[in-house]
C-alpha cells in the first residue's frame, strides 16, 4: 500500500548536496525530489538510546533537515553496547547533548532540536505539534502510551518499535492516514497500558546491541518512506524479528472493533505470537508482554504470559520487607515454615536475591511444572523487582490452591530496609 507524500519538497539541491547524497539521488523510486522532501521534513526521535542511536544516525546520513531530540537522561556506561551515538568520552553527559555533537559532525546542515525534557501530559501535545512524523524509540509504557495518544490527537504517523532480549516488532501507526486508508495506533495492537515493572526492562532482562542497529535502521526506513512517498509502509502490518533465528514474520493489524454494547474488541492477529487480544503487556489470556528494550518490552514467542491486572478482592496476601525478615529469621531456627520464590529472570537474580530464595522465572511459575515440589500446606511468599509479576505468579498459585503471599515493593523495597 503505497502513501502519498508526506512532507511537500523544499527548494533545490546545492551542488554540494547532490554530491553528498549523489547514491540516494540514483534511486529512481526517491530521486532529487524525494531528497528535497527529506530536507524539508521535520522529524521527532524520543529516545536517543538503543533504537534513536542508530534512527538518529541514518536519518541524519540520508539528509532529513530537522530532527528532534527528546530524551531527559545522562549517558552512562552500561549504555554503550547498544547507544551507537554515544562514546566514553560521552559518559555522563545529557544524550541530547551528545546525540546532537554527533549528528553535527556527521550532517553539519541538519537543524538539531534538543529538549532535554520529560514528557508529560501537560506538554506533549505542543512539543510535538511542530513535527511532521515521530518515532518512538522510549523504555517505558507511560511514555509511548503518551506519545501514541499525543500523535492520535495531532493526526501525525508514529513509527513504532519494541525489543526485548532478541526479538522485536516494528510498525507503524496512524491515526488520520490518507487515501481512505484506516487508522491504526498503538491501543490497537495494545489496548490498554500495563502495569509498569510487569515486564523486565533491558537492565533486568538483557539486550543484543545489534538488534538496536537493525530495528533503529527499519525504523529510519519506515520514516523516509512515509516522508517521500515511497515503498510500502508499515500500516497496519506488524513486522516481527527473532534476531538469534535471523527470522521475520509479519502479522497483519486492524483496527479495533466497537461491540453492540459499546466494549472495545482489540484487532485479531492472523496468526503468529501477538496473539489474538493484541501482544505486549495486554490484558486476556493470549496477550503477551510488550517490549522494554532500549525501548520496552514484547517477549519472543515462547516468553512469560501478560501479567493481569488484580482483581477487586485479591486471592493472595501481602508482606512488608520487615515482616519478611523477621519470618526469614523465624524460618532458619524452625519457628516458620514456607517458601520463597523469586519470579524474576536468572540474570536479575545473578545480580542480587534475598537469600533464601527460591529461583523459578514467572514463565515456568505458571505451568505445573513450574509448581513441582511445592507443598499445598506450605504457604509460598513471591517475589520480583517491584511486585507486578509477583502479582501474576500469585494469583495462578492461589488458583491451584496455595496460600500464597507477595512481597511488596519487591527487592527493590527489600533493598532498602
Amino acid at each position: 500500500m503505497s502513501l502519498p507524500p508526506l512532507v511537500e519538497p523544499g527548494p533545490p539541491l546545492s551542488r554540494q548536496e547532490a554530491d553528498r547524497f549523489a547514491r540516494q539521488l540514483f534511486l529512481p523510486q526517491l530521486g532529487e525530489m524525494g531528497q528535497r522532501r527529506l530536507r524539508a521534513a521535520k522529524v521527532a526521535v524520543i529516545g536517543v538510546g538503543g533504537l534513536g542511536s542508530p534512527a538518529l544516525l541514518y536519518l541524519a546520513g540520508a539528509g532529513v533537515g530537522t530532527l528532534g531530540l527528546f530524551d531527559d537522561d545522562v549517558v552512562e556506561r552500561s549504555n554503550l553496547h547498544r547507544q551507537v551515538i554515544h562514546t566514553v568520552d560521552d559518559l555522563g553527559r545529557p544524550k541530547v547533548d551528545s546525540g546532537a555533537e554527533h549528528l553535527l559532525a556527521l550532517s553539519p546542515d541538519v537543524d538539531v532540536r534538543r529538549h532535554q525534557v520529560r514528557l508529560d501530559p501537560q506538554n506533549v501535545t505542543e512539543l510535538l505539534s511542530g513535527y511532521d512524523l515521530v518515532l518512538d524509540g522510549t523504555d517505558n509504557f507511560t511514555t509511548r502510551y503518551l506519545v501514541n495518544d499525543a500523535c492520535a490527537e495531532l493526526g501525525i504517523p508514529l513509527v513504532w518499535a519494541s525489543i526485548f532480549r532478541s526479538d522485536a516488532q516494528i510498525s507503524v501507526f496512524w491515526s488520520r492516514p490518507p487515501n481512505g486508508e484506516q487508522p491504526r495506533t498503538l491501543r490497537d495492537l495494545f489496548p490498554h497500558q500495563p502495569p509498569e515493572g510487569s515486564v523486565p526492562s533491558c537492565a533486568e532482562g538483557g539486550v543484543l546491541g545489534a538488534l538496536c542497529g537493525q530495528v533503529g535502521a527499519i525504523m529510519a526506513n519506515e520514516a523516509m518512506k512515509l516522508i517521500a512517498g515511497i515503498g510500502d509502509p508499515l500500516l497496519g502490518r506488524v513486522l516481527v524479528l527473532d534476531t538469534l533465528a535471523a527470522s521475520w514474520r509479519e502479522i497483519p493489524l486492524r483496527p479495533r472493533s466497537t461491540a453492540e454494547d459499546g466494549s472495545v474488541s482489540p484487532a485479531a492477529s492472523a496468526g503468529g505470537w501477538v496473539g489474538s487480544s493484541g501482544a505486549a503487556a495486554e490484558t486476556g489470556p493470549a496477550a503477551m508482554p510488550p517490549p522494554t528494550g532500549s525501548p520496552a518490552p514484547l517477549p519472543p514467542p515462547t516468553g512469560s504470559p501478560v501479567p493481569l491486572p488484580p482483581p477487586a478482592d485479591e486471592p493472595f496476601g501481602r508482606i512488608s520487607p520487615a515482616e519478611l525478615q523477621e519470618r526469614l529469621q523465624d524460618r532458619r531456627y524452625g519457628r516458620d515454615d514456607f517458601v520463597l520464590m523469586d519470579v524474576r529472570e536468572p540474570g536479575e537474580y545473578a545480580q542480587r536475591s534475598i537469600p533464601g530464595a527460591r529461583l523459578v522465572p514467572l514463565a515456568q511459575a505458571l505451568t505445573q511444572a513450574g509448581r513441582a515440589g511445592l507443598d499445598a500446606d506450605t504457604p509460598v511468599v513471591v517475589y520480583c523487582a517491584q511486585g507486578p509479576r509477583a502479582e501474576r505468579a500469585a494469583r495462578d498459585l492461589a488458583a491451584a490452591g496455595f496460600t500464597t503471599s507477595v512481597l511488596t515493593g519487591g527487592i527493590d523495597a527489600w533493598q532498602r530496609l
